[in-house]
């Protein structure tokens, strides 16, 4: 039995059309009745993936970065970012003027104390809620899912406390902090299964997927994806509209 963790834009989808693509859906359900274990692993968070797994049939994830595990379709946990970490990466963000949009849930809403983030860089590109709270204390938000600084690339070094926590640049104005450990997720997720993590199989395409690429396990990557991905992984399959991960299953005999 293999314990195979997929992906979503890039490696599940045509990069090109965002459409799922038909051979690698039928694929995992080859893969399902084989006996293997089939799952997203995604840095997208829990209520941006459960559309997604709906669409392609998928009844198991690891999203939010590694924090969040879903079983048969029930969510076994969703972690917030570590409180005292992004209190102190929030006050040094006010301190330097950077404008602060902080998710307290996994939601599309977001709360701020100021304008500052909206005057400095607009809305997100996608669906949010703004609630503006002038008297807002970091310290007392109980839980921080995300946190989004409207600081440029050339600037991050002012950000002292930047490490402390995962964070990814998904467009060129501003920066998110969020979960950044899918390999740890998907190490989680066997474990609570009773597997071998020899057994785990990736696919990925993209920068952030680099985190999964772990030598204990087998690293397929996408014939679309990052180049240093590619190098990282131990087999490099077809694009994913050119039947990427059919041809990479019928590769290794998971599937005939």
């Amino acid at each position: 039995m293999k314990y195979f963790f997929f992906d979503i834009d890039g490696t599940l989808t045509d990069i090109h059309t965002g459409k799922m693509v038909p051979s690698a859906i039928e694929t995992l359900r080859k893969l399902e009745e084989n006996g293997h274990f089939v799952c997203i692993a995604t840095g997208r968070a829990y209520y941006k993936t459960i559309n997604a797994a709906k669409e392609a049939g998928i009844h198991n994830l690891v999203s939010n970065g590694g924090a969040a595990l879903v079983i048969n379709d029930k969510l076994v946990r969703n972690s917030p970012l570590d409180h005292a970490l992004a209190v102190s990466l929030l006050q040094e963000a006010d301190a330097l003027g950077i404008g602060i949009l902080i998710s307290p849930s996994d939601s599309i809403d977001v709360v701020m104390k100021d304008h500052r983030f909206l005057e400095q860089v607009g809305e997100r590109k996608e669906p949010t809620n703004y609630f503006y709270e002038p008297n807002l204390v970091f310290a007392d938000i109980p839980d921080i899912y995300k946190i989004y600084l409207s600081i440029p690339e050339e600037e991050e070094d002012k950000l002292t406390l930047k490490d402390t926590l995962g964070h990814i640049r998904f467009v060129k104005e501003y920066l998110c902090f969020q979960h950044d450990e899918k390999d740890k997720g998907i190490m989680d997720m066997v474990e609570y299964l009773g597997g071998d993590i020899k057994d785990v199989v990736v696919f990925g395409d993209g920068e952030n997927d680099m985190v999964m690429f772990r030598k204990e396990w087998t690293s397929i990557a996408m014939g679309n994806g990052y180049e240093p991905l590619k190098q990282m992984a131990d087999y490099v399959t077809d694009a994913a509209e050119n039947d990427g991960i059919r041809n990479a299953c019928l590769h290794f005999g998971w599937i005939d």
